[in-house]
């Protein structure tokens, strides 16, 4: 990107696609979103079984409803909060004040770092009512796959969160530079790429 401050381009400048998609907070968001869709979808495609005597579908994981409930909670809304964020990192570029450029940065640090804590519970959740599970309760074993799958990308979500946090983190670090350079140097250029 030309010139510009924060990680960004500078204020009114064209959007490139382009380089939008390489940006390593893209990516890790894009690749969140893939995995809450993994999460939810496999929970709601087939996370809920029956008893080859029973006509009620029971959650999968232990016949815990809150399990499949919070899976699944989760994942949608993780899904809409990776939308809302990709939004905002399309639009960062053209935010030209510091202090509303901070502010959509520590929200980020603080959205990504609450989604790595609530994935790690749902992980944490989804493992220990998966392992209570009894075998008579789905003898065909139905869903299993799908319940592994949703464990197994609540735990890479874990990471995705993290490193999202990080980056906002070293994003907020930029902005902060660059607002002691502003008070220090007022009539002085960017120094930011």
């Amino acid at each position: 990107m030309d010139g510009g401050a924060f990680g960004a381009g500078k204020a009114g400048g064209a959007f490139d696609p382009q380089a939008f998609i390489r940006q390593p907070q893209t990516i890790l968001r894009f690749v969140s979103w893939v995995f809450s869709i993994v999460v939810f979808g496999s929970i709601v495609n087939e996370g809920y079984v029956n008893r080859v005597d029973e006509v009620e579908e029971h959650c999968i994981f232990n016949r815990n409803p809150n399990a499949c409930n919070y899976g699944i909670t989760v994942g949608v809304l993780a899904f809409l909060s990776c939308l809302l964020y990709l939004a905002l990192d399309a639009y960062f570029p053209q935010i030209s004040s510091v202090k509303d450029r901070k502010k959509a940065v520590l929200s980020d640090i603080g959205v990504s770092a609450f989604w790595a804590f609530l994935w790690f519970v749902g992980f944490c959740f989804l493992t220990n009512q998966w392992q209570a599970s009894k075998p008579e309760d789905n003898p065909l074993n139905e869903g299993g796959d799908a319940a592994r799958a949703a464990i197994t990308f609540s735990f890479f979500s874990i990471f995705t969160w993290g490193c999202l946090a990080f980056l906002a983190f070293r994003r907020l670090g930029d902005i902060n530079f660059q607002e002691e350079y502003n008070t220090l140097f007022p009539n002085s250029p960017s120094l930011l790429p």
